[in-house]
């Protein structure tokens, strides 16, 4: 596939020119009321053109590769009719990766093989004790490579697997659900998920009403990674410089160097984390924010958004690091949150006198992005803590807080683990986050949907 990223450089006439091509292999496996529904196999391919003219920039992109010099050439009237553009930077130089040249990387629906074999047993079991269990699982490669009129020549092959596991029974709260993360699918174990699942499920036998308002809270990895990571997106350098977040200080200039968290408290990314590893070289199609097409093929590295509690960095461009005088700190695709806690979830259930323990949360959305206070709902599952023990679950609820003030009102901390966001599961899949005891969270209403 390199000799179409060649093919379209030779093609340019523009003053720089990079291309962008990605090729996805993507098989999935559904299931619903204790049966395997559908299961598919897919391929997709995409082709970026993003053609410089002095300091402007036209992009243009295609799925369908039958007239490559015609996506070439939109490209380049595109870049003409365009003012300068404001991000503007001179493109990313390099040299060639070795494995440039080497083909796409497939996957097959044999990598579920172990996975359908034990959901069988699951599903008999479930049928047999009044449970249907329901679920998705996904995995993906995607090759992608990346070329430069400056000689840049950049390849990578990215894995990505995930499944979710819901079950029910006829119980007043009666659905739980589990999720994981995967590169090879070796480290999912479907007895385990379904372990668990049946024994949120044994805490349905009560039923407690529990009202709206502010209770200590129990959020697990899940939960928590779905706050944080709307904490990183919006940790642009450009926007909290202009004003216009939770991060941008009153009369002018960033909050970084405040304390946002408790001591030894830390979020951070790592393109070459061993279990978290992601692209290590930045590739965007658009400028934002938080990215800019003249920094595709930027190598990235390990980052401490916020250490020992203080926030270290914001993402920057090369253009908004310029304009800030800051240091240049790209967006990385994965998010590791440590306060340097060791106790298991259930090992914080059991120094609770009383409180909530939350599964995870859906449906979220921002309300004001000044504080970032975000609402939501719970979702499959909310349970009564009381003297160390779950003694029944409550109703979902919609809730209403920002994740950077949960930051100063953290509890306790525990054990950072891999985790799978719920909302996010299949766009921002890598994540590895502690469970976080929160003092008062504000659960504003009970759910409708309960």
């Amino acid at each position: 596939m390199s000799e179409i990223v060649e093919k379209a450089l030779s093609l340019s006439k523009a003053d720089g020119c990079v291309v962008i091509l990605e090729e996805s292999s993507t098989v999935d496996l559904r299931w619903a009321t204790n049966t395997l529904t559908t299961n598919g196999s897919h391929r997709e391919r995409s082709l970026v053109v993003i053609s410089v003219i002095g300091e402007s920039v036209g992009v243009r992109s295609a799925s369908v590769l039958d007239d490559l010099e015609g996506l070439v050439r939109a490209s380049e009237q595109a870049a003409r009719e365009a003012g300068p553009a404001e991000d503007f930077e001179p493109l990313v130089t390099g040299e060639a990766d070795p494995s440039f040249a080497d083909l796409a990387e497939v996957t097959t629906t044999a990598v579920f093989s172990t996975l359908a074999r034990d959901l069988g047993t699951c599903f008999d079991a479930g049928r047999a004790d009044g449970l249907r269990h329901y679920g998705y699982a996904s995995h993906d490669v995607t090759t992608t490579w990346l070329g430069s009129s400056t000689g840049l020549r950049r390849r990578h092959v990215q894995p990505r697997g995930y499944v979710e596991m819901t079950a029910k029974n006829d119980q007043r709260g009666g659905s739980s659900w589990v999720g994981k993360h995967t590169r090879d699918w070796s480290d999912i174990a479907v007895p385990s998920l379904d372990s668990e699942l049946r024994r949120r499920l044994s805490w349905t036998k009560r039923f407690v009403e529990v009202p709206a308002g502010r209770y200590e809270t129990l959020l697990p990895p899940s939960a928590v990674a779905d706050l944080m990571v709307y904490a990183y997106w919006t940790a642009s350098g450009r926007d909290a410089a202009e004003g216009r977040t939770v991060y941008s200080k009153p009369g002018g200039g960033t909050r970084v160097g405040e304390t946002l968290g408790p001591e030894g408290f830390t979020m951070r990314s790592d393109p070459r984390h061993p279990a978290l590893g992601v692209r290590p070289f930045l590739v965007t199609g658009g400028s934002s924010s938080t990215h800019s097409v003249f920094d595709s093929g930027l190598e990235l590295t390990a980052t401490d958004w916020v250490s020992d509690g203080r926030l270290n960095a914001l993402i920057q461009t090369r253009s908004s690091a310029a304009h800030t005088g800051s240091p240049l700190t790209p967006f990385v695709d994965n998010l590791i949150v440590d306060g340097g806690g060791t106790a298991s979830t259930d090992e914080l259930v059991a120094t609770t006198e009383r409180g909530l323990l939350v599964t995870c949360l859906w449906y979220i959305r921002v309300v004001d992005p000044q504080t970032l206070l975000l609402t939501g709902l719970t979702r499959d599952g909310v349970y009564l803590v009381e003297s160390g023990e779950v003694v029944g679950t409550v109703t979902n609820f919609r809730w209403n807080e920002s994740p950077v003030d949960l930051l100063g009102r953290i509890a306790e901390t525990g054990q950072s683990v891999r985790t799978l966001p719920r909302e996010w599961s299949d766009y921002f899949t890598w994540a590895q986050m502690p469970t976080l005891r929160i003092p008062d969270f504000n659960m504003s209403s009970v759910s409708q949907a309960s």
